[in-house]
């Protein structure tokens, strides 16, 4: 199993880590952190507040698969 977190802070990363520890959890840490430029940001965020406010549309993996006629 895995699973992907993304703290909001190393105060955060740090918590996590060391509960990972005392519970003698075995897991490994990425340390290549992805850089964004400032337009990347800027379009992340506002993809997000067209999602929120409902100006998106959605799509299931079965309807990308066939829109691009995927052959598994």
């Amino acid at each position: 199993m895995s699973i992907i977190v993304n703290p909001h802070s190393i105060q955060e990363e740090e918590a996590l880590l060391a509960f990972l520890d005392r519970m003698q959890y075995d897991y490994a840490k990425d340390q290549d952190a992805i850089i964004l430029s400032e337009s990347q940001k800027e379009e992340i965020i506002e993809r997000d507040k067209q999602y929120e406010a409902g100006q998106t549309e959605t799509y299931s993996l079965d309807e990308i698969v066939a829109h691009f006629n995927i052959k598994e």
